[in-house]
């Protein structure tokens, strides 16, 4: 049996950010074990059989983290990226909208529009006259937004993108993900016929030149291994976790004994896995997630004109089964094998128990969506389909996940076990690529020094900012 001071599970932003911190200390008593083959986890990146490159879901590249761009710069060089001002799009009523939706009214038909703004005045005479909080994320849309915006795009895409009733989702995450409505501004945009683009942290992004997102984290792991290749170990799946004795076993059988635990797998299959779940299994059990099929279409010719500088696109009707479609091959030409061959369209469709999806139609349905929103114009188009299932997707912020939280990561932490990462820590919030990184690098500090998690234990602070001088605790 293994004996280390510190064990790392999962090679994913969160488990590499804890790696390099690690190594960059020069500390040498840990271990890192990872159940793929390769590291990324759900940043990860596929070429398939047709050499098209997809990621695991929509990723792009910004920060709220100057330690995190600087890492980034160094990993793939100033030159090994893509820079892009986004285009995003909700498609609606028969058209395309600029992103955010809400302060691009005057894009809508002109009965739409003015349900839109009727909603917008009467949310904010009752946000005046009341001063309870919303109990669930679906009344909060009705709060701040009315029924206009509410019923034509925010309250259909969010049952899209969920997969749950909204009632059931709390709305304290919000956070820097929804652009709240300024109505001068919004009435202004109507009345000079102007778009209005520049809402939001990711409003720039950059996107690796090759590779895919997965490269980052690929290249990362090269340098860890380099460094120290006995210490990051591929191949090795979690299976059992004995709390009281500090004990990891995986599926091959081997053991690993440990001072602390740093784990990156989802929260609700690790407390399953460990000798506390009798204990904890109530908390565990008001973790809700969703599953994401990833669809990746494979397009002949070239991307047509209306299409040419989209960079995603967001869906909340019912002629389409997915929430987002991402026009993969404009990221990068390099993600299809020839640009001036093919393209490609990459969509996302949500699953969970509130929202079954039958994986051997998807992908037909997918094709049927593409062509029903003009973004292909037949079944011809189509050169080959590319179709990936990610059982643990979005971490769903539902009303029962804080009060969860709050008794199963003590719990957890009493014994040494801290669970870090998109679904170790169960915070869309802060569940973005450098949210998971710094959450590696900021739990590191916190075991060296006692620094405090901030990414961890106030989002709000760390989304409230981007990359303003400032770095992850300890730097």
């Amino acid at each position: 049996m293994t004996d280390v001071g510190l064990l790392i599970v999962g090679a994913g932003p969160t488990g590499l950010g804890a790696a390099w911190r690690l190594t960059a200390s020069g500390e040498t008593n840990w271990l890192l074990c990872e159940a793929a083959a390769d590291a990324g986890g759900l940043a990860g990146s596929v070429v398939d059989d047709h050499g098209f490159t997809w990621d695991l879901g929509g990723h792009v590249q910004f920060s709220h983290y100057d330690y995190f761009d600087d890492l980034m710069d160094d990993l793939l060089g100033s030159d090994g990226w893509l820079h892009h001002q986004r285009e995003s799009w909700v498609w609606v009523r028969e058209r395309f909208v600029p992103y955010p939706f809400q302060l691009n009214l005057h894009r809508l038909p002109e009965m739409e529009r003015a349900a839109c703004v009727r909603g917008l005045i009467t949310a904010a005479v009752a946000s005046a006259a009341c001063a309870s909080a919303p109990d669930s994320f679906g009344q909060w849309i009705e709060a701040a937004f009315g029924p206009g915006i509410g019923d034509v795009f925010l309250q259909p895409y969010n049952v899209k993108v969920w997969a749950y009733p909204l009632e059931e989702l709390s709305w304290s995450w919000i956070g820097d993900r929804v652009a709240l409505v300024d109505l001068p501004r919004v009435v202004e945009n109507i009345r000079l016929d102007r778009d209005d683009v520049s809402w939001g942290p990711n409003n720039q992004f950059r996107f690796p030149i090759r590779g895919g997102t997965g490269s980052i984290w690929l290249a990362l792991a090269t340098r860890l291994i380099d460094a120290a290749p006995e210490r990051m170990q591929f191949g090795r799946r979690l299976i059992r976790v004995d709390t009281a004795a500090r004990e990891a076993t995986f599926a091959d059988g081997s053991r690993v004994s440990y001072d602390r635990l740093l784990t990156t797998i989802p929260l609700d299959t690790l407390v399953a896995a460990t000798d506390l779940a009798p204990s904890l299994a109530r908390a565990a059990g008001d973790l809700r997630f969703s599953s994401t099929h990833v669809i990746g279409i494979g397009v002949h010719g070239s991307a047509p004109p209306h299409l040419t500088d989209k960079c995603w696109m967001y869906f909340p009707e019912n002629d389409c089964p997915f929430y987002r479609v991402t026009h993969f091959s404009h990221y990068s030409p390099n993600n299809v094998p020839d640009i001036t061959r093919h393209w490609s369209l990459m969509a996302e469709v949500s699953e969970s128990p509130a929202k079954p999806v039958d994986a051997g139609s998807v992908v037909a349905e997918t094709i049927d969506g593409l062509i029903n929103t003009g973004l292909i114009q037949g079944r011809s188009a189509v050169h080959h389909a590319w179709h990936r299932r990610l059982p643990h997707g979005y971490p769903t912020p539902s009303r029962g996940r804080d009060r969860a939280l709050t008794v199963i990561m003590p719990a957890l932490e009493a014994r040494g076990v801290y669970s870090r990462g998109r679904f170790g820590a169960w915070k869309y919030e802060v569940s973005n690529q450098d949210h998971s990184f710094a959450q590696g690098v900021e739990c590191i500090d916190h075991l060296r020094s006692g620094a405090p998690e901030t990414t961890l234990r106030q989002p709000e602070v760390v989304n409230a900012r981007r990359s303003q001088s400032r770095a992850v605790a300890g730097r």
